[in-house]
């Protein structure tokens, strides 16, 4: 047999079964989608305005690879109004979409074969974004109590899964599917863990505005050094309806500010120029619209509460943070068929729990994830479909 020249890693990175349930409905009209991770909310006028008028004054060439500096600048005023922090701008790095701060976080961090302890069940992105810079996925999942109770990390697994090859801990807190928000006391705790380990910490604060009872989650911004091996990674998408944009950012240690930029350059020449103008007014204008996204999550939050109430086979977390509903239904062992056949027959899109781990976690086959994000009277609609669909499982 000829030698490849293709990557093994690349190769064997697996499926995602939420792109294979979107697949089966994705365009049509009649299906509710409730399988990605965004609102039905257009980005505000304000956003799409702003980027308008960019492109109107000719904001369409290379500029700063890093971000542009009006943008870095918001970023650290924004991050004083919201946390109190005084942000070094040199921390800032604009490297186009949140993922691509993932992506470069890790390739700061993780050499082939180098392992990376994912606290899970995790948006599949994450672990696929892991081998695909040659590292491995180690899976320490987030504790709850069947039919009930809280998610939690327990710190006694975390330990028992460093080795040798463990670079770093992939943290998402509000975490995307749990809803779980890590609290200030355990965001300390696992900074100290992983100083006495050695490790680095990727940090997800993405949801970090969309919390329900407190202004914002704890960041480990608050409590990491400047030159802490700590990396922050945000986003436009989720609190400004931004998802078509592709445009987030990540605070990292101080020391890396000049590899970090041209790492930027290398994968993506630095974020869309027009782009940014936009997100410079999402971060001074937008508080008003955060607040009022909150409210509506809130209020789909709630609606999802009544349903799991209604239910006599499914039970929830209710979520502290993000805009999910992971919901675990009684007798159901394989999430992916029956998210297709969601689809197919009660014309409802939901992500299949399986997809937010290994497939070699049959835990997650009990869950499904559902946005409610969306308009009350739709998700209202979605859900009265799937209460009929749970009758046939």
């Amino acid at each position: 047999m000829a030698k490849t020249p293709i990557r093994q890693s690349i190769e064997f990175i697996g499926r995602n079964g939420i792109g294979e349930v979107s697949r089966l409905g994705l365009g049509h009209k009649d299906v509710i989608p409730l399988w990605f991770g965004e609102s039905d909310l257009v980005t505000p006028d304000f956003i799409r305005n702003a980027a308008k008028q960019a492109l109107d004054e000719g904001q369409t060439f290379y500029t700063f690879s890093a971000g542009h500096p009006r943008l870095r600048q918001a970023i650290v005023d924004w991050t004083k109004r919201h946390y109190g922090l005084a942000l070094d701008i040199d921390r800032v790095t604009v490297p186009g979409a949140a993922m691509l701060a993932v992506i470069t976080a890790l390739q700061c961090t993780v050499e082939t074969g180098d392992e990376v302890i994912v606290i899970s069940p995790v948006w599949p992105n994450i672990f696929f974004a892991v081998q695909a810079v040659g590292g491995k996925p180690v899976f320490v999942r987030l504790e709850r109590a069947h039919g009930g109770g809280d998610w939690s990390l327990n710190f006694d697994a975390l330990a028992r899964a460093v080795t040798p090859r463990t670079k770093a801990i992939f943290c998402a807190s509000p975490g995307n599917p749990t809803g779980w928000v890590a609290s200030a006391e355990e965001q300390k705790k696992l900074l100290a863990f992983a100083r006495a380990h050695g490790l680095a910490i990727l940090a997800d604060e993405v949801y970090g505005q969309l919390v329900y009872d407190a202004p914002n989650a704890p960041s480990f911004l608050s409590i990491a050094e400047p030159d802490d091996n700590v990396f922050v990674i945000n986003s436009f998408s989720k609190a400004w309806a931004m998802t078509g944009w592709r445009i987030g950012w990540l605070v990292g240690p101080k020391r890396l500010a000049r590899p970090l930029a041209q790492l930027s350059t290398l994968n993506n020449t630095g974020a869309t120029t027009f782009a940014q103008f936009g997100a410079v007014a999402a971060l001074e204008q937008g508080d008003d619209f955060v607040r009022e996204m909150v409210r509506r999550c809130a209020r789909g939050r709630e609606i999802m509460d009544q349903f799991v109430r209604s239910q006599n086979r499914v039970t929830w977390s209710k979520p502290e943070g993000a805009f999910y509903a992971f919901i675990e239904v009684d007798g159901m062992k394989d999430s992916l068929s029956f998210a297709k056949a969601l689809v197919e027959k009660a014309r409802v899109g939901v992500a299949p729990g399986s997809a937010f781990g290994p497939e070699t976690d049959a835990e997650n086959d009990r869950y499904l994830r559902l946005c409610f994000a969306i308009s009350p009277d739709k998700l209202e609609t979605a859900l009265g479909r799937v209460g009929e669909a749970l009758k046939s499982l």
